[in-house]
Formats: C-alpha cells, structure tokens, sequence
C-alpha cells in the first residue's frame, strides 16, 4: 500500500496533461518532491515550474532517476514509453493518474466524485466558484482551466476534496469518495466499453462504492442514469431534474435575449428563489441543479449559491467567447460527442440570430465509427457545417473510417458541408467570407481551436 505522507520524489510522464498537471500541483504542496516529461512547454507547465517542478521536454529514460519513489502516467502513454521501461527496470512502483488520484482521495475525509458523460468539467466549475466563497476551503481538481480559480486545480486546506470522475477505462473506480453526482449516462469510449449496457454497469459499480452513510446526486431526467438509481447501498439519494419530481428542480424556465436560462428553484416541492445562469443551454441548467444540490447539503446558502452562479462565465473551451473577425462572433467549445455538439448548437441558436457555421474535428476513429449516424443528426441547428480529419488522440487508423463518411452522410441531409484536409485551407475559405451575420464555432476535443485563434489573429 502506498502512503502519499511517506512519497519523497514522484515521477509523472505527462506532467502537462490537465489531469496529471493537477496531481503534480496537489503533491507540490505537499512538499514532495515533482519531477515529469511532456514533449512541449506550456502555461501549464511553466506554472508548474514556477511551483517548483522539474520537468523535462522530451521522454527519455534518463528522466527518470533511482531516488523516485513513485512513477505516475496517463491513459495516452503507451507500453514502450522509454521512461515506464526505464521504471520498470529500476523497478520503481507505478501507478495510473487515476491511481495516484485515488491515492490523493483517501487523505481527505470528504471527497465527491463528478461524473456523468457530459457536463462534468462545467458542474465540477460551478461547485469550485460556489464553495470559493465559503470558509470550507476545499481542495478541487477540474478537466479544464477556469479562470475563477486560477487554473485547473485548487489546493485549499480543508478536509474536502472535489474531483471530477471520469469514466473512461472506468478509471473512476480507482477513486476513494463518500459522495458522488451522477450527471447522464451516455454512449461513448466504445474503443473500451461493450456498449452502452457495459457503460451503465460501469456507472452502477461507481454508486456501489459509496459507503451507507454517504450521498448520492443523480439526475433522474436521465434514462440511462435513472437505471442505476436503485444500484446504491448508501442510504441517501439526492435526485435533480427539469421533468420529473425531483428534490431540486428548476420550473418556469426562460431565456433572456442572449440565450441564457433563468429559473424557479424547487427544493422538496417549496420555492427557495431565482437562479440565474450567465452560460447559455438547457444541458447547464442540469449541471448548475447538481451543483445547487451538493452545494446546499454542505449549508452553503441561496444568496452566495445564486451569486457564484450568476458570475460564473463557464470553464476553458466550454462555450467559450474568443472574439470576433470582421464583425462575427466566434465561439469554442470542446464537444466532441453528438449530445454535447446538438446541446451547443441548440444552446447558440438561443444566443444570437445569426447564421451559425460549426467547424467539426472528428476525436478518435472509434467514436467517429461507432457514432457516425449520430454525428449526422447533431448539426441540425447550423447553417452550414465544415469539418476537418478526425484527430486521433490515442488511436492509430486502422478502423477504415474517414471525415468524408460523416460529409456524405450530411450531404444526403440537405446539410451544405464542406471537408478541409488542413486547418490553413479552412482558414483561407472562411476569411473572405465572415461577416456580422455569423456566428462561428469551433467544436472537438483536439486542436481545432488552433483555427479560431488564427482567423481572430489574421483579423487584427
């Protein structure tokens, strides 16, 4: 067994990762020793250096020294890694990210674990800008960089901790925590699960690892979540919702002239007040009810509750503004499955009456493969729709998949598409074009936000 008080040096290879950036900072101020490798500079990794770290820009076994304790990698690091060979020949323990968060975890008497197939980075936001403005003082790793905290992670000190649980390789069974906030269960990393059964049992061992006196948050709207809501043994479920009766669920809801949500919070059938959002969507009012709920068990009131929620201007590459060029807005937002592109572009239609040109980068050919038929029918809400190779992130390509299948499919919809092999033909295709009447979106998990950040630069 691993004791995190006992760890003197830790190794992690990928260091600049946003997961594994987040462990490195909580062991920083620890007092431990941090030493990683990524193949580029970043602010991450600059932060991180200005922390302390020593971090090397390439994978080398000589990274890796005899005096470290504990080496730690990602799911994107693979087998022949030299630094893992090198580990494993100094035999130096090792462990995943999941592993050492779990290990994290079990320092804290209080930890909550986010899940859901989307809308964790936002939900797990939410709670960060509300408990901020509390004397709680927790500790919260979040998947994306937020602005109201800093960075990615918050290293407070009191005896919470609050992360988000990703299911992939059903990682967050790795973790240690006594509540847990299901968002939805949904059909994704099919280049793990079976389908989407095997992703719901996934979900139904996570309920089953809370103890009996701990909490469960679940949104009962959910079809596959509601499957699992009997799964537990924990004695206390909280449900949150729009449809059904639920203990926190939000009525009369409206959308001002920018397309943000404002609502009647019910909690146990009685009004407690108005909440509003300043982040547009349907999908956030289901994020920002979990976060009310697991907020309100830990006493935080509705007046600091509404305030944090109404400041919160969303996380990093989540419905993100970045500017304008010649008179068009131009958004970015990290969707990448089709629920979460259909929620955006749903959500952008409520923001502004314009023609809305969704630029689409396919992440992983697995996904692309197993959820073309669905991809076609996200982009109903966008005028027009362009779209790039698919980015393959861990996957080599060998599944005979390719962007122009997906073109096809929104071709034969009557969608006008268009596919770009290279970022700088997309550019040079939409420059001309802009104007007032767009309002453009970059979507994917990749880079593709590298072509929103070109065009507003060109523009200047």
């Amino acid at each position: 067994m691993i004791d995190i008080k006992d760890l003197k040096h830790v190794h992690l290879v990928g260091i600049g990762g946003i997961g594994v950036s987040a462990i490195a900072e909580i062991l920083l101020s620890y007092g431990i020793r941090v030493s990683g490798s990524d193949l580029k500079s970043s602010s991450i990794t600059r932060h991180l250096e200005s922390l302390g770290a020593e971090i090397h820009y390439s994978h080398n076994p000589d990274n890796l020294q005899e005096d470290t304790d504990l080496l730690v990698y990602t799911s994107a690091v693979k087998e022949d890694n030299p630094e893992l060979l090198k580990g494993a020949e100094l035999a130096i323990e090792t462990v995943s990210r999941s592993q050492m968060l779990g290990l994290v975890m079990e320092n804290y008497p209080d930890a909550v674990a986010i899940s859901g197939a989307h809308g964790k980075t936002t939900t797990t936001s939410m709670v960060a800008v509300i408990l901020a403005e509390t004397d709680l003082d927790p500790t919260i790793f979040i998947g994306a960089e937020v602005e109201a905290i800093g960075g990615n992670a918050r290293i407070g000190k009191g005896s919470l901790f609050v992360t988000e649980a990703c299911e992939y390789q059903e990682n967050f069974l790795d973790f240690t925590f006594n509540k847990a906030i299901i968002l939805n269960i949904d059909e994704d990393h099919l280049d793990y699960y079976e389908d989407l059964d095997h992703i719901v049992r996934a979900f139904g061992k996570l309920t089953q690892k809370l103890p009996g006196d701990g909490e469960l948050f679940i949104n009962i709207d959910d079809f596959n979540a509601k499957k699992i809501y009997n799964t537990t043994t924990c004695k206390q479920i909280i449900t949150f919702g729009i449809i059904n009766d639920t203990d926190y669920l939000a009525t009369n809801i409206t959308y001002n002239e920018s397309g943000l949500p404002k609502f009647d919070l019910m909690v146990n059938g009685k009004f407690l007040g108005k909440i509003e959002l300043s982040i547009p969507g349907r999908h956030n009012i289901y994020n920002s009810l979990a976060a009310i709920a697991l907020t309100h068990h830990y006493g935080v009131d509705l007046a600091t509750i509404t305030r944090a929620l109404k400041k919160f201007k969303g996380a990093h590459r989540r419905f993100e503004y970045l500017g304008t060029c010649q008179g068009a807005l131009i958004y970015d937002d990290y969707a990448h499955h089709p629920n979460e592109i259909k929620a955006t572009l749903e959500a952008a239609r409520k923001l502004e009456a314009r023609k809305i040109i969704a630029i689409f980068q396919p992440h992983t050919y697995t996904r692309t493969k197993e959820l073309l038929i669905d991809f076609s029918l996200a982009f109903d809400q966008a005028d027009e729709v362009i779209l790039t190779d698919i980015y393959a992130a861990r996957e080599k390509d060998t599944l005979g998949i390719h962007t122009r299948d997906l073109e096809a499919l929104l071709a034969k919809r009557g969608k006008k598409v268009t596919y770009f092999s290279s970022f700088d033909e997309i550019i040079d295709y939409l420059l001309p074009r802009l104007n007032p009447e767009h309002l453009l979106f970059t979507l994917g998990a990749g880079n593709i936000h590298e072509v929103a950040e070109t065009i507003i630069k060109k523009s200047q």
